[in-house]
């Protein structure tokens, strides 16, 4: 599978998809084979930075903070800032609203808080933040840089022999989406045991739109 192969897939994708009036997300299904899901080998558990933003984290970022004027400061670039006073009192429905942030990142002594608190809920989830310090510049450097982060894995669940991970939206250049596939197959064929031998097959699809197999994949 090369960069040509997978554009000629995404082309093919754009032709056989509807057009929505919504932005549809670009998914990645890798269907794994020779594997038993159940088991320490046969599992895959990755984050892979990748080399461009998928889009999904735009807006969704939270930060728990214990400094009011860093809060502050901070305040325009994520959509929920959580004081560490607050985090005791979370109830569940809080917790949910968390949870369907994409990054999330926390001043470095708000962690223990956060740990103590809703460790048992966010860890599982692979939700626990990232410390940070309160230098501004370096926060900013580090929430673009989760923002093109995604976590790859198929132990949802009792486990399951398929990874499926979404790599773009319908807005971006297909160049870039491609890009993005070649770094997550690359790194998921790594810690395979038998390598391109436990990849099935590979799959490109919008949202709503059908699956197309990667020519090229297995």
């Amino acid at each position: 599978m090369d960069l040509n192969s997978v554009l000629a897939s995404l082309q093919e994708m754009d032709k056989k998809s509807k057009k929505r009036n919504f932005l549809e997300q670009i998914e990645l299904i890798i269907n794994l084979s020779g594997l038993d899901p159940k088991k320490p080998d046969g599992q895959v558990d990755l984050k892979i930075d990748l080399p461009y933003s998928t889009g999904r984290g735009e807006g969704k970022a939270l930060l728990f903070a214990r400094s009011d004027s860093f809060a502050a400061t901070m305040k325009e670039d994520f959509e929920t800032i959580i004081m560490e006073d607050k985090i005791s009192s979370l109830k569940k429905q809080d917790i949910q609203k968390i949870l369907q942030h994409d990054v999330l990142l926390a001043e470095g002594p708000a962690m223990i808080a956060v740990g103590k608190y809703l460790g048992q809920e966010l860890a599982p989830k692979g939700k626990m933040p990232k410390p940070v310090t309160t230098n501004p510049a370096e926060v900013r450097s580090e929430l673009e840089k989760l923002k093109s982060s995604v976590r790859i894995t198929n132990r949802r669940g009792k486990g399951i022999p398929i990874i499926q991970v979404v790599v773009g939206n319908d807005s971006m250049e297909r160049e870039k989406i491609a890009k993005n596939i070649l770094k997550i197959c690359e790194e998921v064929e790594k810690v395979l045991p038998r390598k391109k031998q436990n990849i099935k097959s590979i799959i490109v699809k919008k949202t709503m739109g059908p699956a197309i197999k990667i020519s090229g994949g297995k």
